[in-house]
């Protein structure tokens, strides 16, 4: 039995000890189980009146990514990246507190833990080096000589 949620990005998968196991999708061929992420809901920070100071809303995901299933070449692309929420011994820190309800933060936090493992998964074109063309050359040298006169003229006269 396969539960597919696609709004979610998370699916289900009957395990053989009839215990659920919740998987979130990061490609067709990369997905986490839930016992990979720690999600702690924690009270959120601002404005909000009484909601905001009784109601733990907001979403504390990590995401140990040393210790992920994570295939080992995202993991070194992963740890690579120099970003303000990886600590240094390789755990991704997400806080999601954007909306007023628990579980909208939770997918929120779920969604950019995909999207942060996406945008690692892409591999960036190196740059190919170019040369200035003879015309853009001569075009920037006649430029030269133009301005050059024309300030050369902007002296005294001499009567």
């Amino acid at each position: 039995m396969a539960n597919f949620d696609i709004p979610t990005l998370s699916f289900t998968i009957a395990l053989h000890s009839q215990r659920m196991l919740t998987m979130l999708k990061i490609s067709n061929t990369v997905s986490l189980a839930d016992w990979e992420i720690q999600m702690t809901a924690i009270r959120s920070a601002g404005n909000g009146g009484q909601n905001v100071n009784k109601v733990a809303t907001a979403i504390h995901l990590r995401f140990d990514i040393p210790h992920s299933t994570l295939p080992d070449v995202y993991k070194q692309r992963l740890l690579a990246l120099s970003d303000s929420r990886l600590s240094k011994e390789g755990v991704l820190v997400i806080k999601a507190q954007s909306f007023r309800t628990q579980e909208q933060n939770r997918e929120d936090a779920q969604q950019r833990l995909v999207e942060f493992i996406q945008a690692a998964m892409v591999v960036q074109k190196t740059r190919r080096p170019t040369r200035p063309t003879r015309a853009s050359k001569v075009r920037r040298v006649d430029n030269k000589k133009k301005l050059s006169e024309k300030k050369s003229r902007r002296g005294k006269l001499s009567v």
